[in-house]
Order: structure tokens, then C-alpha cells, then sequence
């Protein structure tokens, strides 16, 4: 029982920091308007860029990500010494995992939030810091190149599962002593898919939203095209 309290305690505090809802915060205060009313009403990143910008999307993205990471970093500083080195980690991935859920259904937005990407990697880098520039480098690429912050999302929430496993395989302490952190990527990169349900639709049927530069790569091409 008192290890059950334990997890609870891990399990809200995942998912009031994941809660947070910095995107509607900053695109409130930049423009006055409430994120949810604009694009896809999310309160991400790409959202965010989308109703005040460059900065206030960056600003957004970096803050989640913090957030996911604070849930990790609480938790393991409160329950480091009060659960045995076998339940620690699935404290843990169960912070991480709730940091997701808190974000995408937030109880400050009305339940409504975003996809989860930001605190989905801010957890996996509270465990494992490398996970962050990875983050950066394969979403600013994918963005860059496709264009579509959903594929973004779906790749990085599969790649944090497989760096976990590979982490889990190949021997490196503390992540080879226990399965947490596989499941816990794997649970949750099934919630932010099922998030992206909508996107993913698009994504089939050949209609999902391009950003970016090859957006405006897109809208040159198409402006050509009419004007011959």
C-alpha cells in the first residue's frame, strides 16, 4: 500500500507538470488570442509558431520539453529514497507517461492540450540527456525536409522507445536493469498516436498540413503553376 501512494504521488506529479499549459500562456500574452482557436486549436509547439511565431513556437516547444523533464526530476528527488531500486524506474516512467497524458488533456485547458512530443521528450532526457540535442536534430530535420510536425512527432515518440531498448540491450547501467523506460516509451508514444489520430487520417488520404520551408517551397511551386 504505501508503494501504491508512491506511484500516485509520481502519477500527479507527471501529469500537473505535464498540465502546464505554456503554449496558451505565451500565444495569450504575444497576441491576446486563445490558442485553441486557431489552426488545429493544440497548444504545442508548431501551434504555437503558428499563432505568434518563430519565437513563441520555440519558446512553447523548449518549455514543454522542460516540463516533461521537472516531472522526472521531482519525482525521483522525492521518491529516490523511499521506493527500492526495482520500483524506482517505474515511478519514473510512470511520471514521464502521466507528464504525456497532462499535456494533451490538460485540467487547466478543459481537458484539450497538444500531442505530447514536448514533455514526451523532456522525460526521456530527464533520464538520459542525450535524448534532447537527438530531438533536435531529428525533428528540426524532419520539419526542414518533410514538413509535417505530425510525422515529426510519430518518429520521435517511436525513437525514444528504441533508444531505451537499445540503452536496455546493450548493457547501460541504470536503464539495463529494468524494463521501465522501453514500456514507458513504448505507452507513451501509443498516447501521442492516438492524439495524431486526425493527422494520421491525413496523413493516408494524402491531406495533412505542410509547414515550414517546404510549405513555402509548395505555395512557389503552385503560384508557378498558375501563373503558366
Amino acid at each position: 500500500m504505501i508503494s501504491l501512494f508512491y506511484f500516485l504521488v509520481a502519477a500527479l506529479i507527471g501529469y500537473l507538470c505535464g498540465a502546464i499549459p505554456f503554449g496558451y500562456l505565451y500565444v495569450r500574452l504575444v497576441k491576446g488570442v486563445d490558442i485553441r482557436s486557431v489552426g488545429s486549436g493544440r497548444t504545442g509547439g508548431t501551434n504555437s509558431l503558428r499563432a505568434a511565431g518563430l519565437g513563441v513556437g520555440l519558446a512553447t516547444s523548449f518549455s514543454d520539453v522542460g516540463k516533461g523533464a521537472l516531472g522526472i526530476i521531482l519525482s525521483r528527488w522525492l521518491l529516490s529514497n523511499q521506493l527500492s531500486p526495482d520500483l524506482l524506474p517505474w515511478a519514473l516512467a510512470l511520471a514521464g507517461v502521466m507528464s504525456v497524458i497532462g499535456h494533451n488533456w490538460s485540467v487547466f485547458m478543459g481537458w484539450r492540450g497538444g500531442a505530447g512530443t514536448g514533455p514526451n521528450v523532456g522525460w526521456g532526457t530527464a533520464l538520459w540527456w542525450p535524448m534532447l540535442p537527438i530531438a533536435i536534430v531529428v525533428m528540426s530535420g524532419m520539419l526542414l525536409g518533410i514538413g509535417m510536425a505530425s510525422v515529426a512527432s510519430l518518429t520521435m515518440g517511436a525513437l525514444i522507445a528504441i533508444v531505451f531498448f537499445v540503452l536496455y540491450v546493450a548493457g547501460v547501467p541504470p536503464f539495463d536493469a529494468s524494463l521501465a523506460y522501453i514500456v514507458g516509451g513504448v505507452v507513451a508514444f501509443v498516447i501521442v498516436a492516438w492524439a495524431l489520430r486526425p493527422n494520421i487520417k491525413r496523413l493516408l488520404n494524402g491531406t495533412e498540413r505542410v509547414v515550414g520551408p517546404r510549405a513555402r517551397r509548395l505555395k512557389r511551386m503552385q503560384e508557378a503553376q498558375n501563373g503558366n
